[in-house]
C-alpha cells in the first residue's frame, strides 16, 4: 500500500462497465495470491455501516482482475489473516 497511513482507492470496472470506486482498508498475502478488503469509497463515515468486501487479485490474459473468494475455507483463513492485520497494535 502507499502509505502506512493514508488511505489506498482503485477504481474497477464490472462486466456491466460500471465503475466502481474503492477504498482498500487492507492486504494480505496467502498461499502465493494477493487478498485486498475493501469498502466503497462513497460508504460514510460510520464503520458500523461498512460492507467489507474481500477481494482475490488475479490476473487473466495479462490484465489484473479483482474477484470473489469462492472457496469458505479460503475465505475464513483470509479474513482471520486481514482482521489480525487490521488489530494489531504492534505489542508482543
Amino acid at each position: 500500500m502507499a502509505d502506512q497511513y493514508g488511505s489506498d482507492f482503485l477504481s474497477v470496472t464490472d462486466e456491466d462497465g460500471t465503475e466502481y470506486e474503492l477504498e482498500v482498508l487492507s492486504s494480505v498475502e496467502f498461499n502465493g495470491a494477493t487478498y485486498l478488503a475493501v469498502i466503497p469509497a462513497d460508504n460514510g463515515t460510520d464503520p458500523a455501516e461498512w460492507q467489507v468486501s474481500i477481494l482475490k487479485s488475479t490476473e487473466e490474459d495479462g490484465d489484473p482482475l479483482l474477484c470473489a473468494v469462492e472457496d469458505p475455507a479460503e475465505l475464513e483463513a483470509v479474513t482471520d489473516l486481514l482482521m489480525d492485520g487490521l488489530f494489531d497494535d504492534g505489542a508482543e
